[in-house]
Protein backbone atom coordinates (compact mmCIF):
# COMPACT_ATOMS: atom_id res chain seq x y z
CA UNK A 1 0.00 0.00 0.00
CA UNK A 2 1.32 3.02 -0.96
CA UNK A 3 1.09 6.79 0.50
CA UNK A 4 -1.23 8.07 -1.87
CA UNK A 5 -3.86 5.25 -1.16
CA UNK A 6 -3.24 5.72 2.55
CA UNK A 7 -4.06 9.17 2.37
CA UNK A 8 -7.19 8.34 0.23
CA UNK A 9 -8.32 5.91 2.37
CA UNK A 10 -8.09 7.94 5.40
CA UNK A 11 -9.80 11.01 3.62
CA UNK A 12 -13.00 8.66 2.56
CA UNK A 13 -13.17 6.60 5.68
CA UNK A 14 -13.51 10.66 7.87
CA UNK A 15 -16.22 11.98 4.98
CA UNK A 16 -18.21 8.40 5.27
CA UNK A 17 -18.38 8.61 9.23
CA UNK A 18 -19.24 12.13 9.24
CA UNK A 19 -21.91 11.89 7.15
CA UNK A 20 -22.99 8.55 8.87
CA UNK A 21 -23.53 10.53 11.58
CA UNK A 22 -25.00 13.82 10.37
CA UNK A 23 -27.60 11.04 8.57
CA UNK A 24 -28.16 9.20 11.67
CA UNK A 25 -29.16 12.31 13.51
CA UNK A 26 -31.19 14.02 10.92
CA UNK A 27 -32.91 10.66 9.25
CA UNK A 28 -32.56 7.70 12.04
CA UNK A 29 -35.32 7.01 13.97
CA UNK A 30 -36.86 9.21 16.44
CA UNK A 31 -39.31 9.04 19.26
CA UNK A 32 -43.36 9.85 18.02
CA UNK A 33 -44.98 12.25 20.34
CA UNK A 34 -47.30 10.14 22.33
CA UNK A 35 -51.17 11.28 21.75
CA UNK A 36 -52.55 12.02 25.04
CA UNK A 37 -55.46 9.84 26.56
CA UNK A 38 -58.75 11.51 26.86
CA UNK A 39 -58.00 10.49 30.64
CA UNK A 40 -55.14 11.59 31.11
CA UNK A 41 -55.24 14.63 33.84
CA UNK A 42 -53.11 17.71 32.97
CA UNK A 43 -49.89 18.42 34.53
CA UNK A 44 -49.72 20.44 37.64
CA UNK A 45 -47.50 23.29 37.20
CA UNK A 46 -44.45 21.80 38.57
CA UNK A 47 -44.03 19.87 35.69
CA UNK A 48 -45.50 16.64 36.79
CA UNK A 49 -47.66 14.25 35.08
CA UNK A 50 -49.93 11.18 35.21
CA UNK A 51 -47.72 8.49 35.50
CA UNK A 52 -44.82 10.43 37.27
CA UNK A 53 -45.36 8.96 40.50
CA UNK A 54 -44.48 5.15 41.29
CA UNK A 55 -46.80 3.12 43.28
CA UNK A 56 -45.57 2.32 47.30
CA UNK A 57 -43.85 -0.89 46.06
CA UNK A 58 -41.79 0.42 43.65
CA UNK A 59 -42.30 -2.08 41.49
CA UNK A 60 -44.02 0.06 38.58
CA UNK A 61 -44.87 3.16 37.81
CA UNK A 62 -48.55 4.12 38.80
CA UNK A 63 -50.98 7.15 37.10
CA UNK A 64 -51.01 9.44 39.89
CA UNK A 65 -54.52 9.02 40.30
CA UNK A 66 -54.21 5.66 41.04
CA UNK A 67 -51.39 6.05 43.66
CA UNK A 68 -53.14 4.88 47.15
CA UNK A 69 -52.75 7.33 49.95
CA UNK A 70 -50.63 10.10 48.65
CA UNK A 71 -51.31 13.08 50.49
CA UNK A 72 -50.72 16.27 48.71
CA UNK A 73 -49.94 18.29 52.46
CA UNK A 74 -52.13 20.20 54.66
CA UNK A 75 -55.68 21.49 53.82
CA UNK A 76 -55.54 24.47 51.70
CA UNK A 77 -56.91 26.83 54.25
CA UNK A 78 -53.53 26.14 56.26
CA UNK A 79 -51.15 25.62 53.20
CA UNK A 80 -48.62 28.29 52.53
CA UNK A 81 -48.66 29.34 48.59
CA UNK A 82 -46.00 27.33 46.75
CA UNK A 83 -42.30 29.32 46.26
CA UNK A 84 -39.15 28.91 44.60
CA UNK A 85 -36.37 29.23 46.97
CA UNK A 86 -32.99 29.98 45.56
CA UNK A 87 -29.55 27.92 47.41
CA UNK A 88 -26.50 29.33 45.71
CA UNK A 89 -22.67 28.09 46.36
CA UNK A 90 -19.26 28.95 44.94
CA UNK A 91 -20.04 26.68 41.74
CA UNK A 92 -24.12 26.37 41.81
CA UNK A 93 -26.99 28.37 42.17
CA UNK A 94 -30.02 26.12 42.49
CA UNK A 95 -33.59 26.98 42.51
CA UNK A 96 -36.16 24.98 44.48
CA UNK A 97 -40.13 24.82 44.07
CA UNK A 98 -41.80 24.19 47.37
CA UNK A 99 -44.32 22.01 45.78
CA UNK A 100 -42.51 18.93 46.22
CA UNK A 101 -39.07 20.05 47.24
CA UNK A 102 -38.16 19.94 43.37
CA UNK A 103 -34.97 21.12 41.96
CA UNK A 104 -36.50 22.67 39.02
CA UNK A 105 -33.35 24.83 38.14
CA UNK A 106 -29.12 24.18 38.41
CA UNK A 107 -27.07 26.90 37.29
CA UNK A 108 -23.42 26.19 36.72
CA UNK A 109 -21.76 29.28 37.69
CA UNK A 110 -18.18 28.21 36.43
CA UNK A 111 -19.44 27.71 32.60
CA UNK A 112 -21.01 30.20 30.93
CA UNK A 113 -23.44 30.02 27.89
CA UNK A 114 -20.91 31.89 25.39
CA UNK A 115 -17.44 32.46 25.98
CA UNK A 116 -16.57 35.32 27.90
CA UNK A 117 -14.67 38.10 26.04
CA UNK A 118 -14.25 41.87 27.18
CA UNK A 119 -17.22 43.30 25.56
CA UNK A 120 -19.66 40.21 27.74
CA UNK A 121 -16.95 39.41 30.66
CA UNK A 122 -19.91 37.88 32.63
CA UNK A 123 -22.08 35.60 30.80
CA UNK A 124 -24.92 34.11 31.98
CA UNK A 125 -24.35 30.22 33.15
CA UNK A 126 -25.11 27.10 31.52
CA UNK A 127 -28.57 26.13 33.29
CA UNK A 128 -28.77 22.32 33.17
CA UNK A 129 -32.11 21.50 35.55
CA UNK A 130 -34.50 23.82 33.82
CA UNK A 131 -37.86 24.88 34.50
CA UNK A 132 -38.48 26.17 31.03
CA UNK A 133 -41.12 23.87 29.10
CA UNK A 134 -39.09 23.91 26.29
CA UNK A 135 -36.01 22.20 28.05
CA UNK A 136 -37.93 20.99 30.97
CA UNK A 137 -35.66 19.22 33.22
CA UNK A 138 -35.92 18.98 36.97
CA UNK A 139 -34.84 16.50 40.10
CA UNK A 140 -37.71 14.57 41.81
CA UNK A 141 -38.10 13.03 44.34
CA UNK A 142 -40.66 12.20 47.77
CA UNK A 143 -42.06 9.04 49.30
CA UNK A 144 -44.86 6.85 49.14
CA UNK A 145 -47.17 4.67 51.03
CA UNK A 146 -49.58 1.90 50.65
CA UNK A 147 -51.45 3.04 53.81
CA UNK A 148 -50.59 6.79 55.22
CA UNK A 149 -49.95 9.68 54.44
CA UNK A 150 -46.89 10.58 52.57
CA UNK A 151 -45.67 13.60 50.24
CA UNK A 152 -44.64 12.82 46.53
CA UNK A 153 -42.48 15.60 44.68
CA UNK A 154 -46.12 16.97 43.96
CA UNK A 155 -46.73 18.33 48.01
CA UNK A 156 -46.36 21.25 49.29
CA UNK A 157 -43.45 21.91 51.51
CA UNK A 158 -42.67 25.02 53.51
CA UNK A 159 -39.41 26.95 53.69
CA UNK A 160 -38.67 29.58 56.58
CA UNK A 161 -36.64 31.63 53.61
CA UNK A 162 -36.51 31.91 49.97
CA UNK A 163 -32.69 33.06 49.78
CA UNK A 164 -29.96 30.74 50.97
CA UNK A 165 -26.26 31.33 50.26
CA UNK A 166 -23.16 29.75 51.48
CA UNK A 167 -21.71 32.01 53.71
CA UNK A 168 -17.80 33.22 53.25
CA UNK A 169 -15.54 30.68 55.62
CA UNK A 170 -18.31 27.78 55.99
CA UNK A 171 -17.69 24.53 53.70
CA UNK A 172 -21.26 23.54 54.16
CA UNK A 173 -24.92 24.71 53.94
CA UNK A 174 -28.40 22.41 54.62
CA UNK A 175 -31.86 23.77 53.95
CA UNK A 176 -34.74 22.55 55.77
CA UNK A 177 -38.01 22.12 53.56
CA UNK A 178 -41.28 20.71 55.98
CA UNK A 179 -44.30 18.82 55.64
CA UNK A 180 -47.19 17.83 58.06
CA UNK A 181 -49.86 15.94 57.67
CA UNK A 182 -53.14 16.47 60.29
CA UNK A 183 -52.80 12.12 61.30
CA UNK A 184 -49.60 13.46 62.89
CA UNK A 185 -47.06 12.54 59.87
CA UNK A 186 -44.02 14.84 59.63
CA UNK A 187 -41.53 14.78 56.94
CA UNK A 188 -38.26 17.12 56.47
CA UNK A 189 -36.62 17.05 53.46
CA UNK A 190 -33.04 18.68 54.18
CA UNK A 191 -30.55 19.56 50.93
CA UNK A 192 -27.00 19.97 52.07
CA UNK A 193 -24.41 22.04 49.64
CA UNK A 194 -20.89 21.88 49.98
CA UNK A 195 -18.58 23.73 48.67
CA UNK A 196 -16.78 23.39 45.92
CA UNK A 197 -18.88 20.62 44.90
CA UNK A 198 -21.58 19.42 42.43
CA UNK A 199 -22.94 16.93 44.85
CA UNK A 200 -26.22 17.60 46.99
CA UNK A 201 -26.99 15.34 49.21
CA UNK A 202 -30.65 15.25 49.96
CA UNK A 203 -32.54 13.29 53.27
CA UNK A 204 -35.52 12.79 54.48
CA UNK A 205 -36.01 12.61 58.04
CA UNK A 206 -40.04 10.66 58.89
CA UNK A 207 -41.55 11.79 62.58
CA UNK A 208 -44.54 9.58 63.20
CA UNK A 209 -46.56 11.14 65.34
CA UNK A 210 -49.63 9.09 63.92
CA UNK A 211 -50.98 5.95 66.30
CA UNK A 212 -50.03 3.29 63.45
CA UNK A 213 -46.78 2.42 61.83
CA UNK A 214 -45.97 3.86 58.85
CA UNK A 215 -44.61 1.89 55.57
CA UNK A 216 -43.79 3.64 52.56
CA UNK A 217 -40.93 3.85 49.79
CA UNK A 218 -38.67 6.78 48.71
CA UNK A 219 -38.00 7.68 44.96
CA UNK A 220 -35.74 10.02 43.34
CA UNK A 221 -36.26 10.42 40.02
CA UNK A 222 -35.15 12.56 36.67
CA UNK A 223 -37.89 14.16 34.31
CA UNK A 224 -37.05 15.99 30.88
CA UNK A 225 -38.09 16.64 27.61
CA UNK A 226 -36.06 16.02 24.48
CA UNK A 227 -34.16 19.21 23.79
CA UNK A 228 -35.83 21.07 20.46
CA UNK A 229 -33.77 20.80 17.46
CA UNK A 230 -31.63 23.63 17.70
CA UNK A 231 -32.15 26.66 15.08
CA UNK A 232 -29.08 27.52 12.59
CA UNK A 233 -28.43 30.94 10.74
CA UNK A 234 -26.40 28.88 7.78
CA UNK A 235 -25.47 25.98 6.28
CA UNK A 236 -21.78 26.35 7.71
CA UNK A 237 -23.15 26.61 11.24
CA UNK A 238 -25.19 23.55 11.30
CA UNK A 239 -22.62 20.93 10.13
CA UNK A 240 -19.99 22.50 12.47
CA UNK A 241 -21.96 22.18 15.35
CA UNK A 242 -20.55 19.53 17.17
CA UNK A 243 -23.06 18.97 19.72
CA UNK A 244 -25.41 17.69 17.29
CA UNK A 245 -23.91 14.19 17.83
CA UNK A 246 -23.59 13.76 21.24
CA UNK A 247 -25.46 11.69 23.47
CA UNK A 248 -28.97 12.85 24.81
CA UNK A 249 -30.62 10.20 26.58
CA UNK A 250 -30.56 7.80 30.19
CA UNK A 251 -28.05 6.47 31.70
CA UNK A 252 -27.27 4.48 34.49
CA UNK A 253 -25.01 1.68 36.38
CA UNK A 254 -25.68 -1.32 38.67
CA UNK A 255 -22.36 -3.45 40.11
CA UNK A 256 -23.12 -6.39 38.02
CA UNK A 257 -24.63 -4.35 34.53
CA UNK A 258 -21.92 -1.62 34.51
CA UNK A 259 -22.92 0.83 32.07
CA UNK A 260 -25.77 1.13 29.91
CA UNK A 261 -27.52 4.40 28.75
CA UNK A 262 -30.98 4.57 26.63
CA UNK A 263 -31.79 6.89 24.21
CA UNK A 264 -35.09 8.72 24.08
CA UNK A 265 -36.37 7.24 20.97
CA UNK A 266 -35.38 3.49 23.13
CA UNK A 267 -38.06 4.42 26.15
CA UNK A 268 -41.00 3.16 24.72
CA UNK A 269 -39.58 0.14 22.51
CA UNK A 270 -37.15 -1.01 25.42
CA UNK A 271 -38.03 0.08 28.85
CA UNK A 272 -35.84 -0.13 31.67
CA UNK A 273 -36.61 -2.61 35.12
CA UNK A 274 -34.00 -3.81 36.83
CA UNK A 275 -33.14 -3.91 40.83
CA UNK A 276 -29.27 -3.06 41.97
CA UNK A 277 -27.86 -3.03 44.83
CA UNK A 278 -25.94 0.22 44.61
CA UNK A 279 -25.39 1.87 41.44
CA UNK A 280 -27.00 5.24 39.87
CA UNK A 281 -29.29 6.54 37.39
CA UNK A 282 -29.12 10.09 34.87
CA UNK A 283 -29.84 11.97 31.63
CA UNK A 284 -26.77 12.75 30.03
CA UNK A 285 -25.78 15.40 27.17
CA UNK A 286 -23.00 16.38 25.64
CA UNK A 287 -20.90 18.33 28.81
CA UNK A 288 -22.94 17.51 31.76
CA UNK A 289 -24.94 15.08 33.74
CA UNK A 290 -27.73 15.16 36.24
CA UNK A 291 -27.86 12.05 38.66
CA UNK A 292 -29.07 10.34 41.54
CA UNK A 293 -27.05 8.44 43.51
CA UNK A 294 -28.64 6.23 46.26
CA UNK A 295 -26.59 4.98 49.24
CA UNK A 296 -24.29 2.11 48.59
CA UNK A 297 -25.56 -1.20 48.77
CA UNK A 298 -28.99 0.16 49.12
CA UNK A 299 -31.13 -2.29 46.79
CA UNK A 300 -33.37 -0.29 44.60
CA UNK A 301 -35.79 -0.96 41.42
CA UNK A 302 -34.31 1.43 38.32
CA UNK A 303 -37.09 1.77 35.72
CA UNK A 304 -37.78 4.29 32.73
CA UNK A 305 -40.82 5.63 31.36
CA UNK A 306 -42.41 8.27 28.85
CA UNK A 307 -45.07 10.29 30.90
CA UNK A 308 -47.31 12.31 28.69
CA UNK A 309 -47.56 16.21 28.93
CA UNK A 310 -50.38 17.07 26.62
CA UNK A 311 -48.27 16.89 23.17
CA UNK A 312 -44.70 16.85 24.72
CA UNK A 313 -43.26 13.64 26.23
CA UNK A 314 -41.41 13.71 29.16
CA UNK A 315 -38.71 10.92 29.61
CA UNK A 316 -38.19 9.56 32.93
CA UNK A 317 -35.63 7.64 34.49
CA UNK A 318 -36.91 6.24 38.50
CA UNK A 319 -34.85 4.64 41.47
CA UNK A 320 -37.02 3.69 43.89
CA UNK A 321 -36.00 2.57 47.48
CA UNK A 322 -36.49 -0.46 49.72
CA UNK A 323 -39.35 -0.33 52.02
CA UNK A 324 -38.96 1.76 55.36
CA UNK A 325 -41.23 1.15 58.50
CA UNK A 326 -41.26 3.72 61.33
CA UNK A 327 -43.36 2.83 64.54
CA UNK A 328 -45.65 5.29 66.26
CA UNK A 329 -43.39 7.77 68.05
CA UNK A 330 -40.24 6.53 66.05
CA UNK A 331 -38.32 8.40 63.52
CA UNK A 332 -36.91 7.10 60.04
CA UNK A 333 -34.59 8.38 57.31
CA UNK A 334 -33.76 7.77 53.78
CA UNK A 335 -31.04 9.61 52.16
CA UNK A 336 -29.50 9.81 48.83
CA UNK A 337 -26.87 12.11 46.98
CA UNK A 338 -27.80 14.34 43.35
CA UNK A 339 -25.42 15.47 40.80
CA UNK A 340 -26.03 18.32 38.60
CA UNK A 341 -22.73 19.29 37.28
CA UNK A 342 -20.26 18.53 34.42
CA UNK A 343 -18.68 15.70 33.07
CA UNK A 344 -14.90 15.64 34.18
CA UNK A 345 -13.45 12.42 34.77
CA UNK A 346 -11.58 13.27 38.19
CA UNK A 347 -14.85 14.35 39.67
CA UNK A 348 -16.89 11.54 38.18
CA UNK A 349 -14.99 9.24 39.47
CA UNK A 350 -14.59 10.29 43.23
CA UNK A 351 -18.61 10.42 43.09
CA UNK A 352 -19.65 7.28 42.73
CA UNK A 353 -18.79 4.04 41.25
CA UNK A 354 -18.66 3.94 37.16
CA UNK A 355 -19.61 7.18 37.22
CA UNK A 356 -16.57 8.70 34.65
CA UNK A 357 -18.58 6.48 32.01
CA UNK A 358 -20.97 9.30 31.69
CA UNK A 359 -18.23 10.49 29.82
CA UNK A 360 -18.64 8.61 26.56
CA UNK A 361 -16.64 8.40 24.06
CA UNK A 362 -18.33 5.50 22.35
CA UNK A 363 -16.55 2.47 20.43
CA UNK A 364 -13.44 4.91 20.76
CA UNK A 365 -12.96 4.89 24.60
CA UNK A 366 -9.85 2.50 24.28
CA UNK A 367 -7.71 5.44 21.88
CA UNK A 368 -10.41 8.63 23.42
CA UNK A 369 -9.64 7.86 27.11
CA UNK A 370 -5.47 7.87 27.03
CA UNK A 371 -5.48 10.83 24.89
CA UNK A 372 -7.51 12.74 27.20
CA UNK A 373 -5.34 11.16 30.29
CA UNK A 374 -2.32 12.68 28.75
CA UNK A 375 -3.61 15.97 27.56
CA UNK A 376 -4.82 16.42 30.72
CA UNK A 377 -1.70 16.06 32.49
CA UNK A 378 -0.04 18.23 29.63
CA UNK A 379 -2.37 20.90 30.73
CA UNK A 380 -1.55 20.89 34.25
CA UNK A 381 2.08 21.59 33.07
CA UNK A 382 1.21 24.54 30.59
CA UNK A 383 -2.60 25.65 31.67
CA UNK A 384 -3.47 25.71 28.12
CA UNK A 385 -5.11 23.15 26.33
CA UNK A 386 -3.70 24.35 22.78
CA UNK A 387 -0.35 24.27 24.00
CA UNK A 388 -1.31 20.71 25.83
CA UNK A 389 -2.49 19.63 21.87
CA UNK A 390 0.91 20.78 20.51
CA UNK A 391 3.01 18.80 22.96
CA UNK A 392 1.05 15.71 22.40
CA UNK A 393 1.68 16.24 18.77
CA UNK A 394 5.07 16.11 19.51
CA UNK A 395 5.45 13.18 22.02
CA UNK A 396 3.32 11.28 19.29
CA UNK A 397 5.92 11.93 16.53
CA UNK A 398 9.10 10.59 18.96
CA UNK A 399 6.98 7.70 19.80
CA UNK A 400 6.91 7.13 15.76
CA UNK A 401 10.01 8.72 14.71
CA UNK A 402 11.37 5.37 13.50
CA UNK A 403 8.42 4.64 11.50
CA UNK A 404 8.20 7.68 9.58
CA UNK A 405 11.90 7.46 8.93
CA UNK A 406 11.48 4.46 7.41
CA UNK A 407 8.44 5.63 5.10
CA UNK A 408 10.36 8.63 3.82
CA UNK A 409 13.34 7.03 3.30
CA UNK A 410 11.43 4.24 1.16
CA UNK A 411 9.86 7.17 -0.38
CA UNK A 412 12.85 9.37 -1.51
CA UNK A 413 14.45 5.75 -2.64
CA UNK A 414 11.32 5.15 -4.89
CA UNK A 415 11.28 8.78 -6.14
CA UNK A 416 15.20 7.74 -7.56
CA UNK A 417 13.29 4.80 -9.27
CA UNK A 418 11.32 6.62 -11.44
CA UNK A 419 13.22 6.41 -14.81
CA UNK A 420 13.62 2.81 -14.53
CA UNK A 421 9.92 2.19 -13.46
CA UNK A 422 9.30 4.27 -16.59
CA UNK A 423 10.96 1.95 -18.73
CA UNK A 424 9.22 -1.18 -17.17
CA UNK A 425 6.35 0.69 -18.26
CA UNK A 426 7.45 1.00 -21.26
CA UNK A 427 8.31 -2.40 -21.84
CA UNK A 428 5.22 -4.74 -20.49
CA UNK A 429 2.50 -2.23 -21.85
CA UNK A 430 -1.04 -3.35 -20.37
CA UNK A 431 0.05 -7.09 -18.81
CA UNK A 432 -0.14 -5.42 -15.51
CA UNK A 433 0.02 -8.50 -14.24
CA UNK A 434 4.10 -8.86 -15.77
CA UNK A 435 4.21 -4.79 -14.68
CA UNK A 436 3.34 -5.92 -10.75
CA UNK A 437 6.04 -8.66 -10.94
CA UNK A 438 8.58 -6.61 -12.80
CA UNK A 439 7.98 -3.83 -9.34
CA UNK A 440 8.14 -6.50 -6.78
CA UNK A 441 11.77 -7.56 -8.25
CA UNK A 442 13.00 -4.02 -8.30
CA UNK A 443 12.24 -3.27 -4.73
CA UNK A 444 13.24 -6.47 -3.81
CA UNK A 445 16.60 -5.99 -5.46
CA UNK A 446 17.16 -1.81 -3.98
CA UNK A 447 15.78 -3.39 -0.66
CA UNK A 448 12.76 -0.75 -0.83
CA UNK A 449 9.76 -1.91 1.35
CA UNK A 450 7.18 -0.65 -0.87
CA UNK A 451 4.49 -0.98 2.14
CA UNK A 452 6.49 0.69 4.96
CA UNK A 453 4.86 4.04 4.22
CA UNK A 454 1.20 2.27 5.03
CA UNK A 455 2.00 2.07 8.57
CA UNK A 456 2.76 5.48 10.38
CA UNK A 457 -0.45 7.07 8.65
CA UNK A 458 -2.53 3.91 9.57
CA UNK A 459 -1.51 4.78 13.24
CA UNK A 460 -2.74 8.49 12.90
CA UNK A 461 -6.40 6.91 11.86
CA UNK A 462 -7.51 5.84 15.08
CA UNK A 463 -5.56 8.88 16.65
CA UNK A 464 -7.37 11.62 14.33
CA UNK A 465 -11.10 9.66 15.87
CA UNK A 466 -9.73 9.11 19.43
CA UNK A 467 -8.79 12.92 19.34
CA UNK A 468 -11.89 14.01 17.68
CA UNK A 469 -14.28 12.75 20.09
CA UNK A 470 -12.02 13.73 23.32
CA UNK A 471 -12.51 17.38 22.00
CA UNK A 472 -16.08 17.08 20.88
CA UNK A 473 -17.11 15.07 24.33
CA UNK A 474 -14.96 16.46 26.80
CA UNK A 475 -15.75 19.34 29.27
CA UNK A 476 -12.49 20.94 30.03
CA UNK A 477 -11.95 21.74 25.97
CA UNK A 478 -15.36 23.56 25.56
CA UNK A 479 -14.73 27.26 25.16
CA UNK A 480 -10.94 26.54 25.84
CA UNK A 481 -8.73 29.18 24.22
CA UNK A 482 -5.62 28.84 22.42
CA UNK A 483 -4.07 31.81 21.21
CA UNK A 484 -5.79 35.18 18.92
CA UNK A 485 -8.85 34.08 17.29
CA UNK A 486 -9.68 30.78 18.81
CA UNK A 487 -11.60 30.91 20.89
CA UNK A 488 -12.92 28.08 21.29
CA UNK A 489 -10.75 24.55 20.75
CA UNK A 490 -14.10 22.37 20.58
CA UNK A 491 -15.93 24.74 18.12
CA UNK A 492 -14.02 25.18 13.96
CA UNK A 493 -11.83 27.99 13.45
CA UNK A 494 -14.17 31.24 12.58
CA UNK A 495 -11.62 32.60 9.88
CA UNK A 496 -10.87 28.90 8.54
CA UNK A 497 -6.89 29.99 8.94
CA UNK A 498 -5.87 26.20 10.21
CA UNK A 499 -8.11 24.20 7.63
CA UNK A 500 -6.34 26.54 4.66
CA UNK A 501 -3.00 26.57 6.61
CA UNK A 502 -3.32 22.42 6.67
CA UNK A 503 -3.79 22.80 2.53
CA UNK A 504 -0.96 24.95 2.03
CA UNK A 505 1.41 22.37 4.23
CA UNK A 506 0.08 19.23 2.31
CA UNK A 507 0.90 21.23 -0.83
CA UNK A 508 4.48 22.16 0.22
CA UNK A 509 4.98 18.57 1.05
CA UNK A 510 3.77 17.22 -2.38
CA UNK A 511 6.58 19.78 -3.90
CA UNK A 512 8.79 18.39 -1.78
CA UNK A 513 7.80 14.85 -2.65
CA UNK A 514 7.10 14.75 -6.18
CA UNK A 515 4.54 11.51 -7.61
CA UNK A 516 6.62 8.27 -6.99
CA UNK A 517 7.71 5.95 -8.72
CA UNK A 518 4.65 3.41 -9.52
CA UNK A 519 2.26 6.22 -9.44
CA UNK A 520 -0.32 5.85 -12.15
CA UNK A 521 -1.53 8.93 -14.08
CA UNK A 522 -5.29 8.55 -12.46
CA UNK A 523 -3.56 8.59 -8.70
CA UNK A 524 -1.12 11.81 -9.56
CA UNK A 525 -3.95 13.69 -10.23
CA UNK A 526 -6.11 12.14 -7.12
CA UNK A 527 -3.00 13.65 -5.13
CA UNK A 528 -3.13 17.06 -6.39
CA UNK A 529 -6.93 17.46 -5.33
CA UNK A 530 -5.74 15.46 -1.42
CA UNK A 531 -5.03 19.17 -0.03
CA UNK A 532 -8.46 20.64 -0.88
CA UNK A 533 -10.40 17.75 0.22
CA UNK A 534 -9.26 17.82 3.34
CA UNK A 535 -9.03 21.57 3.66
CA UNK A 536 -12.45 21.55 2.88
CA UNK A 537 -13.25 18.29 5.87
CA UNK A 538 -11.18 20.36 8.18
CA UNK A 539 -13.91 23.56 8.16
CA UNK A 540 -16.06 21.39 10.08
CA UNK A 541 -13.77 20.28 12.29
CA UNK A 542 -13.20 21.43 16.31
CA UNK A 543 -10.55 23.66 15.78
CA UNK A 544 -8.37 21.56 18.02
CA UNK A 545 -8.42 19.04 15.94
CA UNK A 546 -6.89 21.33 12.75
CA UNK A 547 -4.35 22.65 15.42
CA UNK A 548 -3.09 19.20 16.01
CA UNK A 549 -3.01 18.33 11.85
CA UNK A 550 -0.79 21.62 11.30
CA UNK A 551 1.71 21.00 14.01
CA UNK A 552 1.81 17.16 13.22
CA UNK A 553 2.39 18.08 9.19
CA UNK A 554 4.48 20.74 10.21
CA UNK A 555 6.77 18.33 12.26
CA UNK A 556 6.32 15.68 9.87
CA UNK A 557 7.29 18.06 6.63
CA UNK A 558 10.83 18.68 8.69
CA UNK A 559 11.47 15.24 8.96
CA UNK A 560 10.65 14.87 5.39
CA UNK A 561 13.08 17.32 4.53
CA UNK A 562 15.81 16.41 6.57
CA UNK A 563 15.23 12.11 5.52
CA UNK A 564 15.68 13.26 2.00
CA UNK A 565 18.39 15.78 2.24
CA UNK A 566 20.18 12.87 4.03
CA UNK A 567 19.61 10.64 1.12
CA UNK A 568 20.87 12.64 -1.38
CA UNK A 569 24.21 12.94 0.87
CA UNK A 570 24.75 8.97 0.74
CA UNK A 571 23.68 9.13 -2.63
CA UNK A 572 26.12 11.39 -3.63
CA UNK A 573 28.72 9.69 -1.47
CA UNK A 574 27.95 6.44 -2.74
CA UNK A 575 28.36 7.64 -6.63
CA UNK A 576 31.73 9.29 -5.44
CA UNK A 577 33.11 6.08 -3.80
CA UNK A 578 32.11 4.40 -7.21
Amino acid sequence: MNQTRTFLLFALMAVAYFLFLAWEKDYGPHPPAPAPAASTPAATSSGSASGSVPTASGTSVAPATSAPAIANGPAPAKAAPAKLITITTDVLRLTVDTRGGTVVRSELLDYPVTPRTKKDPDPAPIRLLDDNPSHYFAAQDGLVSAGSAAPDHRALFQASQTQYTLAPGKNTLAVDLTWTDPSGIKVVKRYTVHRGSYVVDLTQQIDNGSAKAWTGNAYRQLQRVEPPAPHYSNFLARISDQSRFGFFGAAWYTPDQKFNKLAFDKFSKDPLSVSAAGGWISMMEQYFVGAWIPPAGEHDTFSTAVVNDGSTPHYLIRSVGPQISVAPGKQGETSARLFVGPKLPEVLSATAPGFQLTVDYGMFKIIAAPLHWVLAKLDKLTGNWGVSIILLVLLINLATFKLTNAQYASAAKMRKLKPRMDALRERYGDDKQKLQQATMELYKKEKINPISGCFPVLITIPIFYGLYHVLRDSVELRQAPFFGWIHDLSAADPYFVLPILYAVLMLLQQWLMPPTAGMDPTQAKMMKFMPIIFAVIFLFFPAGLCLYYVVNTLCRLFQQWWVMRRQDALDAAKAKAA
